[in-house]
């Protein structure tokens, strides 16, 4: 059954700094809202696509790795455009950065490229961390509590459960604690509903994004919610624990964890692969199984969006704008 809107597209975007980013199946466009009011657009050819952008289960983690170094470049090109930077700018400096100012002033860009690495590597150092290491840990303290009683065998089931309780705890204290995230979230509201304000064939205007749903099942959100389950199921097939370890090679619990730690992402690109097709499928169709798997991360998207005004609407739309092909041949 196809999509209950009578149409299907491919376009996809990501909530910016004051601003959206939107990709079409020929270029890929950001709309930024400046300090002045004023809406500023750019707009790029999109990338031919390579063969391992297009065969089924290798694309998906191609297309992941590929969105996320897009993603963060779109995000510091947009605080750039919005005048935000510049705001700082014209504030009076402190002592030491004025400091710095004399002594690094041809490096300074460079060395803010260098901090934003830097800052990156550490973010996703922390959340492998959290997500790979800590629901091991806990489970090691669910099994000690347990004593005799082998667990062993529930430990991919348990521990893919800790992970999806870790990432909605997460989002929930972003949500909570970061309030400056709120207009990052209604800007993403804003372009879930002007994608499906073009789905269901209506002009894109202002009044006609506002009514639509805030919430897209091809979200993010969605997606990395998809890939947590989807990892149960693929890690109660092929069951790896640290028991089998310990007994097969004679090591360590701690080095048991590790090795378990190894081959667990020598899947994940599996894992992301099986993950990408079913959210394209739960996108593009609409019926009682689709529904069953876009519920969990709708849900969670009344987390990572809020309902946009009128001004943020504005800006999804011309940078949908952009990146509608004039023949229509994203739609099926």
């Amino acid at each position: 059954m196809a999509n209950n809107k009578g149409k299907y597209t491919s376009i996809g975007g990501q909530a910016l700094l004051e601003g959206i980013m939107m990709k079409g199946p020929k270029k890929t466009a950001m709309a930024v809202r400046h300090v002045s009011g004023q809406i500023l657009t750019e707009e790029t050819d999109a990338a031919p696509k390579k063969w391992y952008n297009k065969v089924p289960f290798i694309r998906g983690t191609a297309n992941f790795v590929g969105q996320l170094l897009e993603g963060y470049k779109y995000i510091t090109r947009s605080a750039e455009l919005s005048g935000m930077m510049d705001e700082e700018d014209g504030e009076e400096l402190s002592k030491f950065e004025k400091w710095l100012n004399d002594k690094f002033a041809d490096k300074l860009p460079k060395l803010v490229d260098a901090i934003m690495v830097i800052m990156t590597v550490i973010m996703f150092a922390a959340m492998f961390v959290v997500f790979f290491f800590v629901p091991t840990w806990i489970f090691s303290l669910i099994q000690h509590l347990f004593g005799e009683i082998d667990i062993s065998a529930f430990q991919s089931l348990i521990e893919g459960v800790l992970k999806m309780i870790l990432f909605v705890v997460y989002m929930w204290l972003v949500a909570v604690l970061m309030k400056d995230i709120r207009r990052t979230y209604e800007y993403h509201g804003a372009e879930h509903k002007t994608i499906a304000c073009y789905e269901a064939k209506l002009p894109l205007t202002v009044e006609n994004v506002k009514i639509q749903k805030r919430f897209h099942p091809r979200c993010g959100t969605s997606f990395i919610f998809l890939v947590l389950f989807i990892s149960i199921l693929v890690y109660s097939v092929f069951p790896i624990t640290n028991e089998m370890f310990m007994t097969n090679f004679a090591v360590t619990e701690g080095v048991a964890m590790i090795l378990r730690t190894v081959c667990k992402l020598l899947l994940l690109p599996v894992i992301v692969g099986i993950s990408y097709e079913v959210i394209k499928i739960a996108g593009k169709y609409d019926n009682i199984v689709t529904r069953i798997i876009s519920a969990p991360g709708l849900c969670l998207q009344r987390l990572t969006t809020r309902e946009p005004d009128k001004h943020q609407i504005e800006v999804a739309i011309e940078a949908m704008k952009l990146v509608i092909p004039e023949n229509g041949e994203d739609m099926q």
